[in-house]
């Protein structure tokens, strides 16, 4: 038996060994083929707005303020609307639990390129014709102080742009969210419902201060799930961005953002160009470590807090 635990604990440990050098490799083959780069350009690679492949003049600065533009959009739409997608599938009984549940575990299970195709064919001319104009328009908002900018001059778009990819961003990070949400709100006491609503608590308050805040660490825990999801989505956003190496000039404006320029652009880039897609999708991982990060920190900072007020 003590033979067996051992030869098991190994066969984890060397799991998680070839886990973490995977990692490392990548992070190591990043690094070397964007030296080029970075002997080149050296940090100011990071700020610059340039993208020239004739003039061999590239910048990262573009890039990254599309991704961080396009994921702060879907999250703004999808953590909502997964909250209560959540609690409802979580707080009914019967075949509508299911149904509903299955039908949202299902939208992860479309490809990317579905949704890209789907938003270049109908959600583009949508917000074309439809949601930008009544947006601007009807709502007044570019009328607003602020909004003339992030709705243009006149509050009319083609329907390309950063609000419709963090659109499609959103519905594709919906499932993943949810699904962990539904779970969190499971695992809630039954115990701490009922004292609640024993108390006189609504189900309102009950899901705030109780199923909450029993279950914040989770709930964060999938909404950062959904923010690595939606940093390297690339196909999805690659149809309905716009693709222009620009800085972000309003939602309703094109750009791009890290992953789509490098399915756009890697085929067929040569020299300095790849060494400088290279060092984007550096850029990329190290967005995605650094944001894992802090939300490891966090979630402990809150498990500590949590403890130390037990």
């Amino acid at each position: 038996m003590q033979r067996a635990d051992n030869t098991f604990r190994f066969f984890c440990f060397a799991c998680a060994g070839i886990a973490g050098l995977l990692m490392a490799a990548i992070f190591a083959q990043l690094l070397i083929h964007s030296t080029e780069t970075w002997e080149h350009f050296g940090l100011s690679f990071i700020w610059s707005c340039q993208w020239d492949p004739a003039q061999d003049d590239y910048g990262a600065l573009p890039h990254i303020a599309g991704t961080l533009l396009t994921t702060a959009i879907a999250l703004l739409l999808a953590i909502p609307l997964a909250f209560a997608s959540a609690l409802l599938t979580s707080e009914s009984t019967g075949w509508l639990n299911k149904v509903l549940s299955q039908c949202i575990d299902l939208l992860a299970a479309i490809p990317s390129v579905i949704y890209g195709m789907w938003g270049l064919f109908v959600l583009v001319p949508i917000m074309q014709d439809y949601v930008q104009p009544f947006l601007a328009q009807e709502m007044g908002l570019i009328h607003l102080p602020g909004c003339a900018w992030l709705l243009g001059e006149d509050g009319y778009g083609s329907g390309f742009g950063f609000l419709t990819a963090g659109m499609i961003l959103a519905l594709m990070i919906l499932p993943y969210i949810s699904a962990v949400m539904r779970d969190v709100f499971h695992l809630t006491p039954a115990m701490l419902r009922e004292s609640a609503y024993g108390l006189g608590c609504t189900r309102w308050e009950v899901t705030r201060d109780v199923v909450v805040r029993y279950g914040i660490r989770g709930i964060l825990g999938g909404i950062f799930i959904g923010m690595g999801r939606a940093l390297g989505e690339t196909m999805a956003v690659l149809f309905v961005i716009g693709n222009m190496m620009e800085l972000p000039a309003g939602l309703y404006s094109s750009g791009t953002t890290i992953a789509a320029t490098l399915a756009n652009n890697f085929a067929e880039a040569m020299g300095l160009q790849k060494s400088a897609l290279f060092a984007l999708g550096l850029l990329l991982l190290l967005m995605c470590f650094a944001i894992q990060f802090a939300s490891q920190y966090y979630l402990n900072r809150i498990s500590k807090y949590r403890s130390d007020a037990l």
